[in-house]
């Protein structure tokens, strides 16, 4: 198998985020052939797409509006999350915008039924809470009306059938959400959710009458299932169960009562297509035939005979697909370029599971290079341990240049589902939490020990690389465990939880002391924890790539890693972007730093 270099995987294009304009013909989604995102058209199947923004920034979202030729898109400015809210017009001639508070995030709520105005949230009063605005579609700047004073992390679900109500989400934590009613007439917010201890709610739809609410619920279970929610009694009823799995990405049609979800089985998606034929009972379609591993992004059409639907797999760079929800015919609707590299060149992972420190059993995604079985004996295989960040997130069978760029270069890679990931059930996402924090460092440990045991890999050359959180347990791991590594790659990550949390936005610190701890109550805990003030344990070097502009993790995360690193003798590199943040989605800062990190492997490892 012929090399290529890390530019073409790169290159590799991806399209996402399927929209339907009002005629049901039209479809946008968001593409990166520019090297960010940006709105694209498409008229047919695998039709020649027309690029309808022109942006130096990511666009984040897109949604056509139910009766007229436009759209409503977000952006923010390199990085910083802070998205303002603008209207493109169906040709992509003319780009108002609609928010003009650059300070302040706007996160999207959705039309109502005619496309006259829109919802949205945001923090622009007081930045650690977010209240509800609903706008003209020909309002801007400072016309929008706030219709609710909120004082905490709220987001709009979606009106209600009549538009007279929006469906409120309130996210206390990860793992424990809240949902309410605001009358638009009154101004009451009706909560339909008391409970104790964390519940989720989430994915939240409204039914085709406007009497209830469709979501995803954990609420007395472990794992999550789809419910409906009776708006005026808070009665909940189970419409389909995950089983050991949890459902999700679930999306419905108000009119039709058509839906789809999906269940998240060891990280692949498997697909459901139903309609309601009464309130909890619905009749299913046939599957959709779709490839790869990851369904995500479902929109309906106007009058839900279709829905389009993002598709990715390990192998399969992200395309969007078109689905008949009768019978489950497909089309592929998007053709994102793979730069050339033949698709038979990408490599599948294994589904493993290794024995960890207390017996429990750790599932994660193995793959090793073509040629490895020839190798074997020998040991001569690098790898790299790639260690999701979240903390409640999951490594997926996704595509990710980055890894077939490594497998192609003859590393194996190990993406390890440590206690914490998501995917799991609510119990094992919890195993981690506060003092239980670095037992997820020893899922990592014991995954390179199962690692040392594959005949096929060097034990000597094996690396831990991983962003955000998994920024963290890659300085966790090369501090508690530092005989383990050749190499560390740090990317956006946290050092100091407690500075950390001093500087994270302000919107977040809340949240994120649910998970890892309070300043107030576990300060010598999270000073114990901290990489940063176990540095003098490290021993392999170390690479450090942060954006200036992230309000998550703030660049003096990465700053004060590398510095003392350094001071005790450490080799280190930093590579700081200017106009990134939590992240990188410029193409040409994307190809600096991941050929950083490929340098800086071929240097050390």
């Amino acid at each position: 198998m012929p090399t290529y270099d890390f530019e073409r995987y790169l290159n590799v294009r991806t399209a996402s985020g399927p929209s339907f304009g009002p005629d049901g013909e039209r479809l946008s989604v968001l593409m990166d052939t520019t090297g960010v995102p940006q709105v694209w058209g498409l008229d047919e199947p695998t039709g020649w797409p027309r690029q309808l923004t022109f942006e130096d920034e990511r666009v984040s979202f897109a949604s056509w509006s139910p009766e007229r030729d436009e759209l409503v898109f977000g952006m923010d400015e390199g990085g910083d999350e802070r998205t303002q809210l603008f209207r493109l017009d169906g040709d992509g001639e003319t780009v108002t915008p609609l928010t003009d508070t650059p300070e302040a995030i706007h996160y999207w709520g959705g039309w109502n039924a005619d496309g006259s105005e829109f919802a949205f949230a945001s923090n622009r009063r007081d930045e650690s809470a977010f209240d509800i605005y609903v706008q003209g579609r020909d309002e801007v700047g400072d016309d929008a009306e706030r219709v609710h004073e909120g004082d905490g992390w709220l987001s709009v679900a979606g009106w209600s059938p009549d538009d007279d109500a929006l469906a409120v989400v309130e996210m206390h934590s990860s793992f424990d959400y809240d949902v309410y009613v605001l009358d638009l007439d009154t101004g009451d917010l009706d909560h339909l959710t008391p409970h104790d201890g964390d519940v989720r709610y989430q994915q939240v739809e409204w039914g085709p009458d406007g009497d209830a609410l469709y979501l995803v619920t954990d609420r007395d279970a472990d794992t999550t299932y789809l419910a409906r929610l009776d708006v005026e009694t808070g009665a909940l009823d189970l419409v389909a169960d995950g089983g050991d799995w949890n459902v999700e990405r679930f999306g419905l049609d108000d009119d039709t009562g058509r839906f789809v979800y999906g269940r998240n089985v060891d990280g692949y998606t498997d697909l459901t297509v139903g309609e309601l034929t009464a309130e909890t009972s619905f009749r299913e379609f046939p599957a959709p035939d779709l490839p790869g591993g990851i369904h995500y992004g479902v929109a309906f059409d106007g009058d839900a005979d279709r829905f389009a639907v993002a598709v990715t797999g390990s192998a399969e760079n992200a395309n969007v697909h078109v689905v008949d929800v009768e019978t489950g015919d497909t089309e592929r609707w998007t053709d994102a370029a793979a730069a050339g590299l033949p698709k038979e060149s990408f490599v599948d992972p294994r589904l493993v599971r290794y024995e960890t420190f207390d017996d429990r059993e750790i599932p994660a995604f193995f793959s090793v290079p073509d040629g490895a079985d020839r190798d074997a004996e020998a040991g001569e295989i690098p790898v790299v341990v790639d260690i999701h960040g979240g903390p409640e997130s999951q490594r997926r069978p996704s595509f990710h240049p980055v890894k077939q760029y490594f497998l192609n270069r003859g590393y194996a890679y190990f993406e390890p589902n440590v206690r914490g990931s998501s995917g799991y059930g609510a119990t094992y996402t919890h195993l981690d939490d506060v003092e239980k924090r670095m037992d997820s460092v020893a899922d990592v440990e014991a995954g390179v020990e199962w690692l040392r045991d594959r005949p096929e890999i060097d034990a000597d050359r094996i690396v831990a690389m991983g962003g955000s959180y998994g920024g963290f347990m890659v300085l966790a791991a090369l501090t508690e465990y530092p005989e383990l590594w050749a190499a560390g790659v740090d990317i956006v990550g946290i050092a100091n939880f407690v500075t950390f949390l001093e500087n994270t936005g302000d919107w977040r610190r809340e949240h994120r002391e649910a998970e890892y701890g309070s300043l107030d109550e576990d300060r010598d805990l999270l000073e114990s924890i901290s990489p940063i003030n176990n540095i003098e344990r490290i021993e392999a070097p170390l690479l450090v790539l942060h954006g200036a502009n992230d309000p998550r993790v703030p660049v003096e995360e990465a700053e004060q890693i590398a510095a003392e690193a350094a001071d005790q003798g450490v080799p280190v590199e930093k590579l700081i972007f200017d106009d990134e943040g939590h992240g990188f989605t410029k193409l040409q800062n994307r190809i600096e730093a991941y050929t950083t990190v490929a340098e800086f492997l071929d240097e050390h490892v």
